[in-house]
């Protein structure tokens, strides 16, 4: 049993949410972001986009009434693979909990960001500059590339139900 299921009890259902979840990490691994969009192809890179993908999710569903279990079902699987993440690269049960503690931090910080970015109440390209491409700026066109497909993944999820999202449909 990880430590989220400890602090949890194991109630959390992230099984129930693992099509949706293994999606946003297909969506993420796509070539087109590493390549045109210049994301750095490396340990954080990756989960920097997952994080951008999961949060384009996270927004659809926090836009529903009923949006609330599937959130708190994807958060959790999340949760566990950032904890079997943080393991297999070597870290000890002491640190993993402070490790996955502040991956859920800098996901809830990306998450507000791309709100605020794809609302207009923000600058997006500053968010991915600070956030996916840790403050290194590439080509304003990688920049371009990658905000304009997270928008338009962000605006296509409208249009598909949180049933077929959580069978891992995504458009």
């Amino acid at each position: 049993m990880g430590w989220w299921q400890r602090i949890t009890g194991g109630r959390g259902d992230q099984q129930a949410a693992l099509p949706l979840y293994d999606a946003v990490v297909a969506r993420a691994r796509q070539p087109h972001w590493y390549l045109a969009g210049h994301v750095p192809d490396t340990l954080d890179g990756r989960f920097d986009m997952v994080a951008a993908v999961l949060s384009m999710v996270l927004l659809r569903l926090e836009a529903e009434p009923a949006g609330a279990t599937p959130t708190a079902q994807l958060t959790e699987r999340f949760i566990e693979d950032m904890d079997a993440q943080v393991r297999q690269i070597g870290f000890g049960d002491l640190v993993v909990g402070k490790h996955v503690g502040r991956m859920m931090g800098m996901l809830g910080g990306r998450l507000g960001a791309y709100r605020d970015g794809l609302a207009g109440t923000a600058d997006m390209d500053a968010a991915l500059v600070r956030n996916l491409y840790r403050g290194e700026a590439p080509p304003a066109e990688a920049v371009a590339h990658v905000r304009d497909g997270l928008a338009a993944l962000r605006r296509a999820l409208d249009e598909v139900s949180i049933d077929a999202m959580m069978r891992g449909e995504l458009p």
